[in-house]
């Protein structure tokens, strides 16, 4: 075990990422505007996509991590058949769910139903579908989107760890998206249901989503369960959906038959509204390349 993975398991999680929730809002200027310098140039990050491009006009950090892009910025995939990348980011993994099991990293894999919350008929659907996970850094936009339209019937917030989900650590530490604290939204789509997970991690200080606000903090102690049922809730493919106020994963599952995941490499880059599957059309096949 490396030095960093062992600081995985003995760091204060909680405390950490608490303080860096209110470090990331405090609006003293001399603060905010090393800390927003600091991560613009170590980070390289590219201020001319963002609606506001001088990095030192955000009122603290955390409105400048999830700052809003130009229009144009970012478009979906012209075939209104294609599966969208929810995220920027890299691939973490993507691939096949086999027998209800999900690849993290070489000798590491987790259950859908751990992901899920221990939910062994929520997870029946994905045993055997598809699932795309997104790492996003520090550098990256920081809001998730919707991979297909879909219609929200539920959240669950389970309560777990909050490892750093850095390369390193997904590597080395098992079961790590399943033991971290987590949103877990499913959707009704329009060829079956589909999960949409934003996973936590140590210094991600909050998860808020467009229909309920801000949903992390407070963390979770026990399983939360919000039935959205009847609301209609529906949100458009590529709609913004929710945003991570420091950097984490999104993980996507979907069932079988209902769209397929393209060869997509670990460490490949991605940017919201870039194809990354196929959807099933209307009388139940794909489309012919």
């Amino acid at each position: 075990m490396t030095f960093k993975v062992f600081l995985q398991y003995v760091l204060p999680h909680r405390f950490l990422s608490r303080l860096v929730y209110w470090a990331t809002r405090w609006t003293f200027a001399p603060w905010k505007n090393w800390l927003i310098a600091t991560i613009v140039r170590n980070y390289d990050v590219d201020m001319t996509e963002a609606a506001q491009s001088d990095p030192l006009a955000y009122q603290h950090f955390n409105a400048f991590f999830t700052r809003k892009l130009k229009p144009g910025a970012r478009q979906a995939d012209a075939d209104p058949a294609t599966l969208l990348s929810p995220a920027d980011g890299r691939i973490s993994q993507a691939g096949h769910i086999v027998d209800g099991r999900i690849f993290q990293a070489k000798g590491q894999d987790y259950t859908a139903a751990e992901l899920l919350g221990g939910d062994q008929a929520a997870a029946a659907p994905y045993r055997n579908g598809s699932f795309v996970t997104v790492y996003l850094s520090p550098r990256d936009y920081h809001r998730v989107h919707m991979p297909m339209k879909g219609t929200l019937r539920e959240t669950v917030h389970v309560p777990g760890r909050i490892f750093s989900v850095a390369p390193f650590a997904v590597e080395a530490i098992p079961r790590l998206f399943a033991r971290n604290e987590r949103l877990v939204c499913h959707f009704d789509g329009e060829r079956g249901p589909f999960v949409v997970v934003m996973v936590g991690a140590i210094l991600v200080s909050s998860v808020a989503t467009v229909w309920d606000g801000l949903v992390i903090p407070p963390y979770a102690s026990s399983i939360r369960r919000k039935s959205f049922a009847g609301q209609d809730i529906t949100l458009e493919r590529f709609a913004e959906m929710a945003r991570f106020n420091m950097g984490s994963t999104v993980i996507v599952l979907l069932p079988p038959g209902s769209a397929t995941v393209d060869p997509l490499p670990p460490q490949q880059h991605v940017r919201v509204g870039q194809r990354i599957g196929q959807i099933r059309v209307a009388g139940g096949h794909f489309p012919e390349n």
